[in-house]
């Protein structure tokens, strides 16, 4: 179609919808090459065989296993108090020593919130902070502990979770404007999973409006700097759950990862980010994306973290019928067991022939294949042309899912839109509902095509970003990232070394669907190797 009658189709579906945008904000969103983005996905429609399934949410069977401002909702003042910070504990290190009462799960959380109020401020981490609440599950966890009714490694440790997560009786803003006065009345899938293992909930993290934007700029309640270098990114969209772990805030923190999410934040602030196989863990009361390229998942300091977190999240919810049953996850007991006779495919390009130049960059990820081979990988070099294709198709089955989700907020709050996340919206509607299901079609395609091209090979590696850090506000790059979420696949970003500026940098791990035990010792093996 020529980008006249796509114009015509734009303006036409926007109106059709009831949404009051002015024709200054359709010029606007025309000018930032939306049409171009329909002209490439119906171009690589024309290479798909018509008879060929779309991919829907229904199907599994290619998935089986082979302002700056903090809310402070309290009553408690709390001083300024030196905290022992000058030894960083695991998750697994701080379980033990509350297990043993030798930490008091009531100081602990005192002291988190503590580092909330010295930090928070220079770097906007921090949407709400639940010191009334928080404080209620500590004596309530040192209570049951002191009682010997321990529940194990996440009882009495104090956790955060990203903004768009429900939690009965908080804000769920997603980071916007329009939801900024709803109270939750329930818990969603994840949060009761974490009370339910005894976590301390301490507050919610900032994000970028609606989760839109692959950084932390928020128009409503500004940008998260990394606690690496004030005047750099914590990246996003779940900024200040990367931000509050690599400052040593919190020891974990949920984020949520449509095409890099996680993923991002946990390269930029040297943390470990991942995202499980689609469907491994529930997304019920979670504001969404993208339904069909959502995840949800832990940020941490170290892998065993991560794997303990895991654990604690994955499993079948009624509530959200993406979850499949059998989906349990239990920490490998082989977590240390090495990767010695591994097969991994080494991903260098990104599909758009922009290869990574950057010297420190290329030094890191030749430290990863030294490792990596001397821990008795076998690494193959692989060429993925398609990952562009992807990358392409992600975006329209995005942009089309998100915009669906937003049209009544579109009709009734069209001006409480930061502009950003409104161009964006407005922009899917250039897109027809063929579009949407030729899309579906070459995801099915290129994933059936992928399985047959990986099947001999363990994991694939690749660059995490493509790009250096960018400075507060500015957005990163889903090049590597969002193709392993419309496969569905699970992905894992694991720092690696840091810049002459102090800065972290990463790479990216992936998977076969349900084979996150093998991702951890991988990652783990790096990690150990370091």
């Amino acid at each position: 179609m020529n980008p006249e009658k796509l114009k015509d189709r734009l303006v036409a579906n926007i109106y059709s919808a009831g949404i009051p945008a002015s024709a200054n904000d359709i010029e606007r969103v025309i000018s930032q090459e939306c049409l171009e983005q329909v002209v490439s996905l119906q171009k690589m429609s024309e290479t798909v065989d018509r008879s060929a399934n779309p991919d829907y949410l229904a199907d599994w069977d290619l998935l089986r296993p082979l302002n700056r401002s903090t809310t402070h909702e309290n009553g408690v003042h709390l001083t300024l108090q030196e905290t022992s910070s000058d030894e960083t504990l695991t998750i697994g290190q701080l379980s033990r020593r509350i297990k043993d009462r030798q930490i008091s799960p009531v100081e602990l959380t005192k002291q988190t919130l503590t580092r909330i109020i010295e930090k928070d401020p220079q770097l906007n981490a921090f949407q709400s902070v639940l010191t009334d609440q928080a404080l209620r599950s500590a004596e309530q966890a040192e209570a049951e502990i002191s009682a010997g009714r321990y529940r194990g490694p996440l009882h009495g440790i104090p956790v955060a979770i990203k903004d768009l997560i429900a939690m009965t009786g908080t804000i769920r803003t997603a980071g916007s404007k329009i939801l900024n006065n709803q109270i939750s009345n329930f818990n969603a899938g994840a949060v009761d999973r974490l009370l339910k293992a005894g976590a301390i909930i301490v507050g919610k993290t900032r994000l970028s409006e609606f989760a839109y934007w692959p950084g932390s700029s928020n128009p409503h309640y500004g940008p998260t700097s990394n606690p690496h270098n004030f005047d750099y990114d914590a990246g996003g969209s779940s900024s200040g759950s990367g931000a509050a772990v690599a400052a040593g805030i919190v020891c974990a923190a949920l984020g949520s990862d449509t095409g890099g999410s996680l993923r991002i934040p946990a390269t930029l602030c040297g943390l470990v980010g991942l995202k499980a196989t689609f469907g491994r863990v529930s997304l019920s009361g979670c504001t969404p994306l993208a339904w069909s390229l959502d995840h949800l998942g832990p940020l941490t300091a170290n892998v065993e973290d991560s794997a303990l977190l895991l654990s604690v999240l994955a499993g079948h919810d009624p509530l959200d019928s993406r979850t499949r049953k059998n989906s349990e996850f239990t920490v490998p007991a082989d977590l240390n067991a090495g990767i010695n006779g591994l097969r991994i495919g080494i991903l260098r390009e990104d599909g758009f022939s922009q290869p990574v130049n950057d010297g420190e960059m290329l030094d890191s990820w030749n430290t990863t294949l030294t490792l990596l081979e001397d821990s008795g990988a076998e690494l193959v070099e692989i060429d993925l042309k398609d990952i562009s294709t992807l990358w392409l198709t992600s975006n329209a089955i995005l942009a089309v899912e998100a915009a669906t989700f937003h049209t009544p907020n579109l009709i009734e709050h069209y001006q409480d839109y930061g502009r950003f996340c409104k161009d964006r919206l407005l922009a899917a509607f250039a897109f027809s509902g063929e579009d949407f299901v030729q899309a579906q079609k070459i995801r099915r395609v290129i994933r059936n095509k992928w399985d047959q091209l990986l099947q001999d090979f363990d994991l694939i590696l690749t660059h995490s970003q493509p790009d250096r850090t960018p400075l507060i506000g500015e957005p990163s790059s889903t090049r590597f990232m969002n193709s392993f979420n419309i496969l569905g696949w699970p992905a894992i970003s694991v720092p690696m070394g840091k810049n002459r500026e102090g800065l972290p940098l990463g790479i990216q791990l992936v998977a076969k669907p349900w084979k996150e035990g093998l991702l951890l010792r991988a990652a783990q093996t790096l990690e150990s190797s370091q």
